[in-house]
């Protein structure tokens, strides 16, 4: 007695192989029917089979017509049905998307994170009074709060004064001013502060949820 086995390497590929291989060949049968009343009505089978073995797709919008799309694209786009939305294109399926608008130059002080940058823009937005200048400030104090998240030590104010004037094109200048950021150690002090209050918090609400009743 002899067997003829089939082997998948032997098989053609499928085209979207999340269905299985039997709605591959119900696919290529529906194809091959002869009478368009034939297609519609197995293509709607099809259709819904497909809905029963995707369940996760009912909470996609319209996954309906999702589930007809695919069933174009299995039958590579050869199935002649009336189908309830636009038939896709293949072109449509092959068009490459458009390319990502990256930035062409990154900032050297990328710790100090985009935002900074925003800050600053909107600073040079303003006309110059007590306003800005508190404005000025905050924003380095900020820039040296990031600063010691990445370096972890010290940082002298000299070189947040000194990134700010490159990061503003030369129009913010503090490099001889007398004033002094807020000391690093308050800082850190205040990060390491405000983590322990998460810490407290979070443990806090697994003890409470740990003595509630059930």
């Amino acid at each position: 007695m002899t067997f003829d086995l089939e082997y998948n390497s032997e098989r053609t590929l499928m085209i979207i192989p999340e269905y299985g291989r039997h709605i591959q060949k119900l696919v290529n049968h529906c194809i091959a029917l002869e009478t368009k009343e034939e297609r519609n009505k197995m293509a709607q089978a099809i259709v819904d089979v497909m809905g029963n073995l995707q369940p996760h797709l009912r909470d996609v919008p319209d996954f309906k017509h999702k589930l007809w799309d695919q069933l174009f694209i299995m039958a590579d786009f050869n199935l002649d049905v009336d189908s309830p939305y636009p038939e896709p294109s293949k072109e449509e399926l092959q068009e490459k998307p458009e390319p990502l608008a990256y930035p062409k130059a990154a900032s050297k002080y990328r710790y100090y994170g985009k935002n900074i940058q925003t800050m600053i823009d909107v600073a040079l937005s303003w006309e110059d009074g007590d306003m800005k200048e508190a404005l000025v400030f905050t924003i380095a104090n900020h820039m040296k709060k990031c600063y010691l998240n990445w370096n972890k030590d010290t940082v002298d104010d000299a070189v947040i004064f000194k990134h700010l004037y490159d990061l503003s094109d030369g129009k913010i200048d503090l490099r001889n001013t007398e004033e002094d950021l807020t000391d690093s150690k308050n800082l850190l002090r205040k990060r390491n502060t405000q983590g322990q209050n998460h810490s407290k918090n979070n443990n806090k609400k697994h003890h409470n949820n740990k003595n509630r009743k059930r």
